[in-house]
């Protein structure tokens, strides 16, 4: 018999609005000590100077996290030009430095290029894996990768505000898996005057909204009692990119033992991605097939 995980079996969401200078992994750690929770994880990982939303699940909510980490995420930037770094943000050593500023007019002829599916290059600093190392300790130990190009998908890229010639603010939506340094280098080197993110915030991820983030403060406050319990949000948020289907009285029961069950279904293809509920409470996540969900998570709560 394996052994009983230690801790709360406590099932939600969390959002926090994530504070410059901590880290993704500090935060999640943070979060299942506050509620004493046995699992947690998050949906995508902020770099330790930005700011906004990270989502936290806890529980079975943890089995619903590659749903949030696909779906769309609306990030907030300033660019600063004139100076390329060693991490593409104001955290690096710079490495080349411009004198030339470009225009409001030609910032906007540029950034249609970074929209759509494209291919980016992540940043040196990154956690991306080279011969099964991490990039970010190898280019702290000094050396240089040729890193491969990745495909990104930018739903849209516009400019917010130009407060002066140094700088430009931004806002990006993209798909799972984009690096907004390397949107600020690459429009640096496309303007020709070089370029390095200097502020960097995530406003909403999916479902998750930052103004509906708690605080490192709040956590802290009222970490291990019910009252931090009110700010957990449903399982099912973790979902909503997905149609619902509702399981019959039978394919429930089935369900809940993992084997394919009779779901009650209108406008879904066959073979399409779906989640079942029974009695109002998520269930199991599947492929919908004639008039069967065939589940691949099913949630114990």
């Amino acid at each position: 018999m394996g052994r009983k995980r230690k801790g709360r079996e406590v099932t939600g969401w969390l959002v926090v609005d994530k504070p410059a200078g901590i880290t993704s992994t500090a935060v999640v750690n943070k979060v299942r000590w506050a509620f004493g929770a046995q699992k947690a994880g998050h949906a995508g990982t902020l770099d330790p100077a930005a700011t906004g939303v990270l989502a936290v699940a806890l529980g079975e909510a943890t089995k619903t996290i590659p749903y949030i980490t696909d779906a769309l995420k609306c990030y907030r930037f300033t660019v600063t030009f004139g100076a390329a770094t060693t991490t593409d943000d104001a955290e690096g050593e710079v490495i080349e430095t411009s004198d030339t500023r470009p225009t409001d007019d030609e910032i906007a002829a540029a950034l249609p290029a970074f929209r759509g599916e494209i291919m980016q290059v992540p940043p040196q600093f990154s956690a991306v894996k080279v011969d099964g190392e991490r990039a970010y300790d190898l280019a702290r130990e000094g050396e240089r990768m040729d890193l491969a190009a990745r495909p990104l998908w930018v739903e849209s890229l516009d400019i917010v505000a130009r407060p002066d010639p140094d700088h430009v603010e931004l806002e990006m939506v993209c798909g799972k898996g984009g690096y907004v340094r390397s949107i600020a280098r690459d429009l640096g080197r496309a303007l020709g005057c070089l370029g390095h993110v200097q502020q960097l915030r995530r406003t909403w991820s999916g479902p998750f909204d930052a103004e509906d983030g708690v605080t490192i403060e709040l956590i802290d406050q009222l970490a291990k009692t019910e009252d931090l319990d009110a700010y957990l949000k449903p399982l099912e948020l973790g979902l909503t990119d997905l149609p619902e289907v509702k399981a019959t009285p039978e394919g429930a029961a089935r369900l809940r033992n993992g084997t394919p069950g009779m779901v009650l279904a209108h406008g879904i293809d066959y073979g399409e991605e779906v989640w079942a509920s029974d009695q109002g409470r998520p269930l199991a996540v599947g492929r919908y097939m004639a008039g069967e969900l065939h589940p691949s998570r099913v949630f114990i709560l």
